[in-house]
């Protein structure tokens, strides 16, 4: 059984100290391709290098919407243009934190239609990180949309199932986090069984959000084994089926992304 962790940050601390342990314990245990994600379009260098030096590890290029008064000065251009390079393969994290409004609202809307546009004219998937702003991410997208196609992406799902709907009604996909493994995650877990297979997707998230049982330790890769598990029970599924539904819908979307022959699609 092998698993795609869709969405980690390799580069940050915890994590990037110990990288040639935190990737070999990712491979025993199955998990053959992680995509780590930016979160300050400054600090890439640091991130690419790690993609770079590891055949098993992509990632994108963004503006996280807690940096996005930090990166103003960030352009479509730009963008695109470090989306050149082969182990880039989407745009973000951006969207909209309401919970902690680190960055001016103004602000966070506006890196967002960005790296939209910027998603648009790459045609790479763009990561999307929404909490407690349903109503302005639907309203955003849907207007952006408007514009020119381009296919969103919902990271570390934990919303009203009306965003996870609507990101699916305009092609998107949906991905779930340790969060859906916790006790309390019963209305995440209805949300997860509403989705439709062709657009599941499992990550870490780490070094945040561990998942039961090893909620309260840092989180690393080889644990979206656990998401991955829970998710086939919710979809009634064995977690090796769920593991080539999850591994197809990830190189489908990340179709830039080169498919190892270990990667087998379905029959």
């Amino acid at each position: 059984m092998l698993v795609v962790d869709s969405h980690c940050h390799l580069d940050f601390e915890g994590l990037s100290d110990h990288l040639p342990e935190i990737l070999a314990r990712a491979e025993q245990a199955g998990v053959g391709l992680m995509v780590s994600i930016s979160s300050r379009v400054r600090k890439f260098d640091k991130l690419l290098r790690i993609a770079e030096e590891n055949p098993n590890v992509f990632c994108t290029i963004g503006t996280h919407p807690h940096n996005a008064h930090e990166e103003m000065d960030v352009t479509v251009a730009e963008l695109v243009e470090m989306a050149r390079h082969p182990k880039v393969v989407g745009i973000g994290e951006v969207g909209l934190d309401y919970h902690y409004d680190f960055s001016p609202r103004a602000a966070q809307e506006q890196g967002f239609r960005l790296h939209i546009a910027a998603a648009r004219e790459t045609g790479l998937p763009l990561v999307i990180h929404s909490r407690e702003a349903e109503a302005d991410t639907i309203r955003i997208l849907e207007d952006e949309m408007g514009k020119g196609a381009f296919t969103p992406l919902l990271h570390c799902f934990t919303s009203k199932s009306e965003l996870a709907q609507a990101a699916v009604a305009m092609g998107g996909y949906v991905s779930f986090s340790g969060i859906l493994t916790y006790r309390t995650a019963e209305d995440l877990r209805a949300t997860a069984a509403e989705v439709p297979m062709d657009r599941l997707l499992v990550e870490t998230d780490s070094p945040y959000l561990a998942p039961v049982p090893y909620r309260g330790k840092s989180n690393e890769p080889a644990f979206v084994v656990k998401t991955l598990e829970t998710l086939a029970k919710v979809k009634g599924v064995t977690a090796e089926d769920m593991a080539q539904v999850t591994s197809d819908n990830f190189f489908r979307l990340f179709s830039k992304t080169p498919r190892p022959a270990r990667f087998a699609p379905a029959a």
